[in-house]
């Protein structure tokens, strides 16, 4: 997937591509030549190496909150599996809701993280077509954010930390969803996710959407990702419903304060994992293992605290939501 904004980078990178190409099948002929040819082509290699990073910066630090959209649901952004495999180790994963059925657009089990035993659940998508349509791409059924629920209550059980991902356009809107009880499920976890005695730290990595993402991010500490967004609605949903036109997406994501400093902001989220330069879908090991420190170093801060204060934290943090001081 080609973002319009990223085409000086991915000309660049084909520049780049086509020297090394031709500096790997060059024939040399003698250990001259080979000398000289390196001679010639290392500097103009280096410098398209240096003009790729100075660009770079130069377009993701001057993103519009439309741009940041784009960037938070493109495909090639590292998933939950990814950050099961770069984040955790000893990882079990943990199936069904015990009332109708496995969910695989929501996904948990134990791990550990830095020798830290927890419950790790999440959004998943997928990496290829199939495994999307399987997942409804990301979208969970009831049955998800029950099964969800079920490994918080087994996690509380053990006093286990609970490390949430999300990651999804929103709850999957269909019919059977809905006969279901898809608004209950979704109501019964932010009930029950308020009074959870373990702490709950939630990752925003990709798109959160409405109560879809809300589902499984009631904690108390909300981290987003620099290129993620959260938000109640989407800008095209925000768009066709306030003008009647879903080009104005670009106008209504930067109405809806969608972006991780803006929630910040807001009081809405607590940090921001700053994601590389180039964004999470060209540097996602750089990725992975920020938000593997930014996890350890606040799941340190969180345990120190006792369950009690916790909760009482936690219910003051999400109830003050939406209250404004006049000045």
């Amino acid at each position: 997937m080609e973002l319009d904004f990223e085409k000086p980078l991915l000309e660049l990178e084909a520049r780049l591509l086509d020297l090394r190409a031709k500096l790997a099948t060059a024939p040399k002929v003698t250990p001259t030549e080979a000398q000289a040819e390196e001679a010639v082509t290392s500097p103009e290699i280096a410098e398209l190496e240096r003009e790729l990073i100075k660009v770079e910066s130069d377009i993701y630090s001057k993103l519009t909150p439309w741009q940041i959209v784009q960037v938070a649901r493109h495909p090639n952004r590292p998933h939950l599996d990814d950050y099961l495999a770069g984040v955790f180790t000893e990882f079990i994963e943990l199936h069904g809701d015990r009332a109708y059925s496995d969910d695989p657009a929501i996904k948990g089990g134990f791990a550990r993280i830095d020798k830290l035993r927890v419950m790790v659940i999440g959004h998943q998508k997928g990496k290829t077509v199939d495994e999307n349509i399987a997942a409804r791409f990301g979208m969970g059924n009831p049955d998800g954010y029950r099964k969800a629920l079920r490994l918080m209550k087994l996690a509380e059980k053990y006093k286990l930390p609970i490390i949430s991902f999300v990651d999804t356009p929103g709850a999957y809107p269909g019919m059977e969803a809905e006969a279901r009880g898809q608004a209950e499920a979704i109501a019964r976890n932010l009930t029950e996710m308020a009074g959870i005695e373990v702490p709950i730290v939630v990752v925003v990595t990709g798109e959160g959407g409405s109560g879809g993402a809300l589902g499984i991010a009631v904690g108390d500490t909300i981290l987003m990702l620099s290129n993620s967004v959260y938000s109640v609605i989407s800008p095209e949903g925000c768009a066709s419903i306030l003008w009647r036109d879903g080009a104005k997406a670009p106008v209504a994501a930067e109405a809806l304060k969608l972006t991780a400093p803006s929630l910040r902001e807001l009081r809405i989220v607590d940090d921001i994992v700053p994601e590389p330069p180039g964004g999470a879908h060209r540097h996602p090991k750089a990725t992975v293992a920020a938000v593997k420190d930014a996890l350890i170093r606040h799941l340190r801060l969180l345990r120190k605290t006792s369950p009690k204060k916790l909760v009482a934290r936690r219910y003051d943090k999400f109830t003050a939501m939406g209250r404004f001081k006049k000045r």
